[in-house]
Order: C-alpha cells, then structure tokens, then sequence
C-alpha cells in the first residue's frame, strides 16, 4: 500500500481522488463522491483496500461541509472547491465509513497489522462520529427508562 501517513488524502489512491476531482467539471463532482461513496457502503462482498481508501477520502470531503468538520488539508486532496454537497450524502459517508473498519475490509485488516493501525482507525472513527455523533452515556441510560 503507498501509504505515507494516515490522514484521508496520504495514501496514492486517495490522492488520485483528489486529481480526480480537479480535473472533473464541477457540476459532476458531486456525482463523483456519491459514487465512491456507494460502492464502499454497499460491498458485494469483500471491500477492497483502493474503493475503502477513496471511501475515506470522500468522506472527509463530506465532514468538511459539516458545521463540525474540519476543512481536509492536504497537498494531495483536492484544490479546487467542491459544490456543496446535498444532505443525504452524510447518511451516505457514515455507512462507507463503518464498512471501511468493519471485517469485511481488506483496509481494516491491512491497518491491523500496521503500527499506526489503532490511530487510523481512531481517524476514521472521528470522521465518522462528526456526522453521526454517538450518544453520550448519560444520554443513553435516560433512553432506557
């Protein structure tokens, strides 16, 4: 795997991701994260490293819309602004993302033999948690009731 670090964009896939998007015309941007957004959240079977890879890229393109995200800064994600992304694309990201660190991703097993691997997954997991938060325990317990 060309992986430097393990932010969104610092892997080769998800850094042709975002040359992708450069080059792309701005209307069909959109289209392009549904799409890869799509085929990691609905895996026939096994998710395969690169879709997982520009899953969590896509991702991180979708939380920095969110009013909690974080802008993605990276020299290899996109330059170019992307078009504000429709709402039902967070829905979208969270289930790329829980497929992308569940057992059936080649990517979560690569990360777990990796040193970094519990970072990454604290990565992913944060992205995750930003667009949907996960209930505090107090919270939780009132639900029981």
């Amino acid at each position: 795997m060309g992986t430097w670090d393990i932010g969104p964009f610092d892997n080769d896939t998800a850094a042709d991701v975002g040359g992708d998007l450069d080059e792309a015309a701005l209307e069909d941007r959109e289209s392009m994260i549904r799409g890869v957004l799509k085929r990691a959240a609905d895996p026939a079977d096994q998710l395969e490293a690169p879709d997982a890879e520009r899953a969590v890229a896509a991702a991180a393109l979708v939380v920095a819309q969110h009013p909690d995200g974080e802008p993605v800064c990276s020299i290899y994600g996109p330059s170019e602004p992307m078009p504000d992304f429709p709402a039902d694309l967070q829905q979208l990201a969270v289930d790329a993302l829980d497929q992308v660190v569940s057992e059936l991703s080649e990517l979560a097993e690569m990360w777990g033999e990796a040193a970094d691997g519990a970072k990454w997954r604290q990565d992913v997991t944060r992205l995750r948690d930003v667009l949907d938060p996960p209930i505090p325990p107090q919270e939780e317990a009132l639900f029981e009731i």
